[in-house]
């Protein structure tokens, strides 16, 4: 089964065409499909057009949320509610070519866990436009290890089990091939049609840059130090433990040696040794009680910290009347 996954948000001029496309591709594919529609807390007549089409297409299913909670919680209110072996993701814009689709289904086919559009046209743009796309695509790889040339893309196809092990929030939709990758998710990338959004305006605004380097570094946290924070913070509590306790030590050798009043000839480096080792202390706190929430959560959860790809094991023969 396929679940085509649209997050949508004040879209009314273009939600029939868009249903229309989309069906008309769909029909092509000679398989089972849903249309899962998640409505931000549209302003507009969207969620009642889509409420009239779900009486005459069984296929249809809509979510409205409660009130606006952004894209990414829009997306993952989408895949929870999913119910194929395959989910695509779409943006509700016609931004993109519907006959698209099937090039990301085939390379789900050929055994990728995720295929990811490639908009050519949106990363090359040029002047302010393009400026955060370049940004954020030339960070990720590096930050990430991933190489791929659009990060930002919503037109994706997932394997569903890949998606149960990616939990989102914040702005993370962005960068679910990079949280996949860390539990060994094959990607691809395919070159998709990016045209000019229909009857809007762009919805660029230099904002991005800064969302999408907040998101780069929370990305970098969860692939690195998931598992284990006191590698990301505690690492450095023990260096400025150290410099402080040396500090303190020099000084007071010096005193003893001179007889000269410490506190009168040293106060400024007292203070600094004082804030070594205070700061390096907290920083070793900080990393150890994140080891324990971690613990904490994966075990409360029945999470694990590895996936399984497949299971492959011998049946043994059993002889007749053996138990």
């Amino acid at each position: 089964m396929l679940s085509i996954v649209i997050p949508i948000h004040n879209e009314e001029r273009v939600i029939l065409s868009l249903y229309d496309r989309l069906t008309a591709v769909l029909e092509k594919l000679d398989r089972t499909y849903e249309i899962i529609f998640v409505d931000d807390a549209s302003t507009d007549q969207g969620f009642d057009l889509l409420a009239n089409l779900v009486e005459t297409d069984s296929h249809l299913k809509v979510l409205r949320l409660r009130r606006k909670f952004g894209q990414t919680t829009a997306l993952a209110a989408g895949f929870d509610a999913a119910k194929g072996e395959t989910v695509v993701s779409l943006d509700g814009d016609l931004q993109q070519d519907m006959g698209d689709i099937p090039l990301l289904l085939k390379k789900i086919e050929e055994g990728y866990d995720i295929a990811s559009g490639w908009r050519k046209n949106e990363i090359n743009a040029r002047g302010a436009r393009g400026i955060a796309p370049h940004f954020a695509n030339w960070l990720m790889k590096r930050v990430a290890g991933v190489s791929m040339h659009d990060f930002g893309a919503t037109w994706r196809a997932y394997r569903a089990e890949i998606l149960k092990d990616v939990n989102l929030y914040g702005e993370l939709h962005r960068f679910i091939p990079v949280l996949a990758n860390f539990y060994g998710a094959r990607i691809a990338e395919v070159r998709i049609q990016d045209r000019k959004r229909p009857q809007s305006a762009a919805r660029y605004h230099p904002g991005k840059m800064l969302g999408a380097f907040f998101d780069i570094v929370t990305s970098k946290f969860l692939l690195r130090y998931l598992a284990r924070p006191m590698h990301s913070v505690g690492k450095w509590g023990v260096p400025l433990v150290v410099l402080g306790s040396l500090l303190f030590a020099a000084l007071s050798i010096e005193t003893l040696l001179s007889g000269q009043d410490i506190l009168a000839q040293h106060m400024l480096s007292l203070f600094a040794g004082a804030m070594l080792w205070f700061a390096g202390l907290m920083l070793f706190c900080v990393g150890l009680i994140g080891e324990v929430l971690m613990r904490a959560y994966f075990e409360s959860q029945g999470r694990r910290i590895y996936t399984v790809r497949e299971i492959r094991a011998r049946r043994e023969r059993v002889a007749d009347g053996a138990r």
